[in-house]
């Protein structure tokens, strides 16, 4: 049974191959259900997937095989929080070997255009810290990084 509310995630074929990658890279992550369509459609024919169910992190999602006319892009992202730099540096390092690209501040794309952000917790709380020559001088540092850099951060935060 499909969740009352659904990220619904549009791929060019491949949403199988993407839920499988999710489900294989986080944790509370899985492959639910792939239906075949029943007819022709745009970009396939009867019997192809046309939608995958699974689940990233716990959040129910759908992904639709509805070709290249929708492009992914950074309106819309995935935020993972990280607890060291041993777990920022796993799910970075997946996203982006896995043939996806890296971006600026904890930002990175995966394969098929998803953009994430791969977030430290130490950045968020040094960025809203009630100190704010401290959150700046950690929001200053996050802003030269491409990987957030968690002894960086907690440095410039330090002073």
């Amino acid at each position: 049974m499909v969740a009352k509310n659904t990220v619904c995630l549009w791929y060019e074929g491949d949403a199988e191959d993407a839920a499988s990658f999710y489900a294989k890279t986080f944790p509370d992550s899985a492959v639910t259900a792939a239906h075949p369509a029943p007819g022709d459609y745009p970009s396939g024919k009867e019997g192809d997937v046309i939608t995958v169910e699974f689940t990233v992190m716990g959040i129910p999602c759908i992904g639709l095989n509805g070709g290249p006319v929708f492009k992914h892009n950074e309106a819309f992202s995935f935020q993972v929080a990280t607890e060291d730099q041993a777990e920022t540096d796993r799910y970075w390092n997946a996203i982006v070997g896995n043939g996806g690209e890296a971006s600026v501040c904890g930002w990175c794309k995966d394969k098929w255009g998803i953009s994430w952000q791969i977030t430290p917790r130490v950045l968020t709380e040094a960025i809203t810290h009630p100190d704010r020559a401290a959150a700046k001088r950690a929001f200053n540092a996050m802003m030269g990084m491409t990987r957030i850099d968690v002894a960086a951060i907690e440095a410039a935060l330090k002073g």
